[in-house]
């Protein structure tokens, strides 16, 4: 889960990377497009100024050669004029018409030179002005030729520096998108070993039972014999019971989350609607906005009102929801407030449902809307028509689970379960809904991009709208998830009476609880001594249990010493008639020595004969005498190490059998241990499946929708680059052409 959760974080920043890269994507393009206007016009101004500057040459050139024509006729008129006069004044003498005829003819001269220096000048003037016009416009189109460069050079940085950019975003996506293919192929690997290890842990759980159902076949008849009181009925049933409200609460507990991240789905999605618009088609800024939009815009305002109290009624639903209540349908007060807020919320969304179409319908109109842009906007009309049905239904059905609290006989129980599993087809109905109007928003946003029109605040909203749509998308498919993982507990019994399979009714459940504060009061106001709680009495049990076990292996041991005791007692008395024999056997050993002896002082007083007959015969006794006592003394010391080897052997068997009896006793315990864990194992592989089904789905889901986004990255970038090289080369291309007009005109 962290690593999904680290992939989603990574995401979202590439996201917003995303988002900023094409927002100065557009403004660029903008400025490319711009700058494009702009220098076709100064194309078509240069080129019309080149033509007037030709012109202008040409009529020059004309001038100048009308000038010298007539510079030459000036001459050979003065020439004529110099001769005539020379002619003249040689024939003064030949009369007046001569003369007057020279003088008319030097008239007309006159005039026509006049004329000529007057045109003369007036076409210098003019060639004078067209000279300085044409020096003053080749001034401009330099000066604005050379800002024209540097404008190019500026767009040719920044469009270098975007490429670059965009090369070393490609390359990061590139790692990004090889990170997450071995994270996702060492999350499949992982899922692998899981799947292999459940499927051992399965086999090893049906060896265990196999064994442990027959080790309790065996050991069930000692454990009842060594328990001393079954109260298991009254255990389970509290067990269950107190089971059943932690397992309740925890459900409340996670749904709050999963309504709390609802509500913020919703305002979300509802605020930034109202700002779209606000922008869309018309911008309020500059603009007045249609009355239909103002309303809907008014409505969607109000939004809060009904958003706001599905998340305090289900708080307050949660709260209400404790270790010492009974939490069945028919208990559950707060729950028609939760339905209440949530009919409001449904009839909110009827109320906006018709301005929502109109205003779809008024962005159709639009002038710049394209066909595929109404197309889009015709799937996200039916689209949320879908959602309002799936939210309607949705109301049903929560009002038919809140009914029970209301009115008791209002629903059957045998009905609940229905309802539960249709609530549960109904979520992820609204999910599929939703999903689905996100990826038309996806595919219109895309579309609304590619019109001249549209604006940086308009994408900004949009994105974040976008962004708001994937949070529902993702909180809902999680509710759904949710429900029907616990559609079990949901559909099953949690509490019923003593000895009944029936559920509990809620005239029981009130008066079980009214019974329950009766007693506290009542136990409060007595101040008596507290009971003992079944928890210490259950350990106290266990204690008690462990000291009889033991009391009856001292038992045995006391019996067993006992025994011996009586054995050894058996034995002193065999010794102590030994002993008497022995010291009978003294005495007639002591008369028969003393007999000897008076045998011997007898002697002593005789023949030496007989007092060597009487040492002989003494001699004789002493022997037999030792001999007795060596054969007595080893046959003691024969039965005295027997004694000692039994007595060991005897001590070795009684520690073995209180040996075996512990171990005995202590395989009980691990037998009903294993059964526990048994139990327990068996719910974490349930829960472990399910979580890998889970981690599977969202695996794929995750790694379905970045190679989606991959993709379209890919191919907006390569469009990018497209767009950027053409950009490129019309640059170059104008460089050129700029540089080979600045060169002719140098020439010139």
């Amino acid at each position: 889960m962290a690593n999904v959760t680290d992939l989603q974080t990574k995401y979202s920043k590439l996201a917003q990377e995303y988002s900023k890269l094409r927002a100065q994507n557009q403004v660029l393009k903008k400025g490319v497009v711009d700058e494009q206007a702009n220098s076709a016009s100064l194309k078509e101004q240069l080129k019309q100024r080149d033509q007037s500057l030709r012109k202008q040459e040409q009529e020059m050139d004309s001038l100048s050669f009308r000038n010298q024509q007539l510079a030459k006729r000036v001459e050979l008129l003065q020439e004529e004029l110099a001769a005539s006069e020379a002619k003249g004044k040689k024939g003064k003498s030949k009369g007046d018409s001569p003369s007057q005829h020279g003088l008319q003819t030097q008239s007309v001269f006159d005039e026509d030179l006049q004329k000529k220096i007057e045109e003369n000048e007036r076409l210098h003037i003019q060639f004078y002005e067209a000279d300085e016009r044409h020096k003053k416009t080749e001034a401009e189109l330099r000066e604005r030729l050379e800002k024209l460069e540097k404008d190019a050079e500026q767009h040719h940085g920044v469009v270098d520096g975007l490429t670059t950019k965009y090369a070393e975003t490609i390359e990061r996506l590139q790692s990004d998108k090889a990170r997450l293919e071995v994270k996702a192929q060492t999350l499949e690997r992982e899922a692998k070993e899981c799947r292999m290890r459940t499927e051992d842990c399965q086999q090893q759980l049906r060896r265990c039972q196999s064994e442990l159902n027959r080790q309790v076949k065996q050991s069930s008849s000692v454990i009842q014999e060594k328990v001393p009181f079954n109260d298991t009925s009254e255990y389970l049933r509290s067990v269950h019971c107190a089971a059943f409200q932690l397992k309740a609460r925890d459900v409340a507990g996670q749904a709050m989350s999963f309504i709390q991240d609802l509500v913020a789905a919703l305002l979300n999605v509802h605020s930034y609607t109202e700002q779209r618009v606000h922008i869309y088609p018309l911008d309020s800024s500059i603009e007045t906005i249609s009355p239909l939009n103002q309303k809907f815009s008014q409505y969607l305002h109000e939004n809060a009102a009904y958003v706001r109290p599905l998340e305090d009624s289900f708080l307050q639903l949660y709260q209400s929801i404790t270790e010492d209540t009974v939490t069945v349908l028919e208990t559950v007060v707060k729950l028609k407030n939760f339905s209440d807020n949530f009919s409001s919320y449904t009839h909110f969304l009827q109320k906006i449902l018709p301005y929502q179409l109109k205003s779809l319908e008024e962005e159709c109109e639009a002038p710049l809307c394209t066909a595929a842009l109404s197309a889009k906007n015709q799937e996200l009309q039916s689209d949320i028509k879908r959602v309002t049905s799936v939210f309607e239904k949705l109301q049903n059905y929560i009002n038919l689970l809140a009914l029970p609290s209301v009115r008791q006989d209002a629903m059957p129980h045998s009905n609940t379960s229905a309802v539960f599993t249709q609530l549960a087809a109904c979520l992820h109905s609204l999910h599929d809904a939703i999903k689905e109007m996100s990826k038309h928003y996806n595919q219109k946003a895309d579309i609304e991009r590619e019109l001249p029109t549209v604006t940086q605040k308009l994408c900004t909203t949009t994105e974040c709208l976008l962004g708001s749509l994937g949070s529902l998308t993702s909180c809902t498919g999680k509710i759904a998830t949710f429900f029907s993982n616990n559609l079990d507990f949901f559909t099953s019994s949690g509490y019923s009476p003593r000895g009944s399979t029936a559920a509990l009714n809620p005239v029981q459940a009130e008066s079980m609880l009214a019974n329950k504060k009766k007693a506290t009061a009542y136990i409060q106001a007595v101040k008596k001594p507290q009971s003992v709680p079944y928890r210490e009495a259950l350990s106290n049990r266990r204690i008690l249990t462990s000291s009889t076990e033991s009391r009856e292996g001292l038992t045995q041991q006391v019996q067993q010493s006992q025994e011996k005791i009586a054995r050894l007692e058996q034995e002193k008395e065999h010794w102590l008639l030994e002993a008497q024999l022995g010291k009978v056997r003294l005495e007639k050993e002591n008369q028969r020595i003393a007999e000897l002896e008076a045998q011997l002082a007898a002697a002593l007083g005789g023949s030496p004969n007989s007092q060597t007959a009487a040492a002989g015969a003494l001699t004789r006794g002493h022997e037999e005498v030792g001999d007795e006592e060596s054969r007595e003394q080893l046959i003691k010391s024969h039965y005295m190490a027997r004694v000692g080897e039994l007595t060991t052997q005897l001590q070795i068997s009684d520690s073995k059998a209180v040996h075996f009896h512990s171990e005995c006793r202590a395989l009980a315990k691990r037998l009903a241990i294993a059964e526990k864990s048994r139990e327990t194992f068996s719910e974490e592989v349930k829960l472990a499946n399910q979580n890998i089904t889970r981690l599977q789905d969202e695996l794929a889901t995750t790694k379905r929708s970045y190679e989606d986004q991959l993709s379209m990255m890919s191919d907006h970038l390569c469009s990018m680059n497209e767009t950027l090289s053409k950009q490129r080369e019309e640059i170059d291309t104008l460089k050129m052409g700029s540089k080979g007009n600045a060169k002719k005109n140098k020439g010139r």
